[in-house]
């Protein structure tokens, strides 16, 4: 059968179907979900890998890697690379993908036909209406609606990529937190030993009768202080364990740690380089690039759709009569009237929200330039004082304890000198190991510094 022979309103119809079955067919999900663009921007940084398992076999390869992990002691990278594996906030963030996805498709897809009909009878009198629409507007719509989820959607990805470096950054500011917080806690400990010793001796000589009630005090004093902070760093090697459990998903007691920080490097990089480049890698001042360019999109959208927000068309046809009358046939058509409402309200609001996606860019670009700085300023002077502390500061402590140490033997100085430099001694030791903490964590907040903002909630 021709189709000229088919009523030039279910032609029409027939068209406009064809073209929303066309349109609707070239908005598909991806393979990856965009995850493999996630996957490529934070290999630019980090060497670990990430994954995304959406089945029971794809978990259980990524457990398994976890396990052959956690059978060795744990340097940064392992941990970091555990914490991208398992931490379960950043799984659920890789769903916005999924959510963000599935927006991109429905904008590619037209709004289904609509069938709407009137039946009326009277006394063998019948009223029948009968009409079959279709929102041609959407045909309008569509193009620019499916480029403005598009670009939310590649905001998405830098976004969801900055959330993986993020988590990798915060896992090794972790990592170095409870490494150093053992090593604390075991000179604590020395320290703890050392008093007590000089203590139970100052307690000897007082009921010999050689010393008094001020020196005994005195040295019970120190007793009692070296045990409290053994305590403290005790608690603090327990919360920094913890802190690094969460990012990891693994029990604490699950982990082994490194003994000791890692050293010093020799030399500290320059600032130039990292401004050269901060407004190339920061993903959070891409993601707001791309929020304000959507939100111009929406805005042209926005004026697009400013008077006439729903248009329908589509055959109809009409019984009035006997039931056995022919029908009317024509075409039913439905639109808003812009009487009240003429859309200016949505346009105002639309620039509105454009305006201040602009400004909040600007925001994010001059706190860019900011935080670098003052990661880098932190930076330095982390290297130069934990240089001074273990080049200057520990071995004149160092060599203080030796020498009163051959005094010692030779009779010529007390033991509670000794002890007195024992403990001087390990105190250097202590606040080298803290300022080495303190260099590794602003190392880490560096680098991190240049991909993006440093804060991350609820991880």
């Amino acid at each position: 059968m021709n189709i000229n022979q088919f009523p030039v309103q279910y032609r029409t119809m027939a068209a406009l179907v064809g073209a929303s079955l066309f349109l609707g067919g070239c908005a598909t999900f991806s393979k990856d979900g965009g995850f493999g663009n996630v996957q490529q921007t934070t290999q630019q940084h980090i060497k670990q890998e990430i994954a995304w398992p959406k089945t029971k076999d794809e978990q259980h390869k990524v457990n398994d890697q976890i396990n052959a992990l956690l059978q060795h002691k744990l340097d940064v990278e392992s941990a970091v690379q555990i914490a991208l594996l398992n931490n379960k906030r950043l799984q659920a963030s890789f769903y916005e993908l999924g959510i963000s996805e599935a927006d991109v498709v429905q904008a590619g897809r037209l709004p289904n036909p609509r069938f709407s009909m009137l039946y009326a009878k009277n006394n063998g009198e019948y009223k029948i209406e009968q009409a079959f629409t279709f929102n041609i507007f959407s045909l309008i719509t569509m193009p620019k609606a499916l480029e403005i989820e598009k670009r939310r959607f590649e905001q998405v990805q830098k976004e969801t990529a900055l959330e993986v470096l993020k988590l990798a950054n915060h896992t090794r500011i972790a990592y170095f937190n409870a490494v150093a917080a053992t090593e604390l806690a075991r000179y604590s400990e020395q320290v703890k030993e050392s008093a007590e010793a000089s203590a139970e001796l100052a307690r000897r000589m007082y009921k010999a009768g050689n010393w008094n009630k001020l020196e005994l005090a005195r040295e019970q004093s120190f007793y009692a202080d070296a045990a409290l902070d053994y305590a403290n760093a005790k608690n603090k090697q327990v919360r920094s364990y913890e802190a690094l459990s969460r990012l990891l998903s693994v029990p604490a007691d699950q982990m082994v740690l490194a003994e000791r920080m890692p050293d010093l490097p020799k030399a500290v990089e320059d600032l130039q380089p990292f401004e050269k480049v901060a407004f190339e890698n920061r993903l959070d001042l891409q993601a707001t690039r791309l929020q304000t360019e959507a939100v111009a999109k929406q805005l042209g959208l926005t004026k697009t759709t400013r008077f006439i927000n729903v248009l329908e068309i589509g055959p109809a046809r009409v019984l009035e009569g006997r039931r056995n009358d022919p029908y009317k046939k024509g075409f039913e058509i439905g639109f808003e009237i812009p009487i009240f409402d003429w859309g200016t309200a949505r346009v105002a609001k639309a620039e509105a929200i454009y305006m201040q996606a602009v400004n909040e860019t600007a925001q994010v670009a001059i706190n860019a330039q900011s935080e670098i700085r003052e990661a880098y300023n932190i930076y330095r002077t982390n290297y130069d004082v934990t240089k001074h502390l273990r080049d200057e500061i520990v071995p004149i402590r160092k060599k203080i304890l030796s020498e009163n140490q051959l005094r010692y033997n030779g009779m010529l100085t007390s033991p509670f000198e000794l002890f007195g430099d024992a403990r001087a001694q390990v105190a250097s030791v202590k606040n080298y190991i803290e300022a080495l903490r303190e260099f590794w964590v602003a190392d880490s907040t560096l680098k991190m510094s240049l991909i993006g903002s440093n804060s991350m909630e609820g991880q």
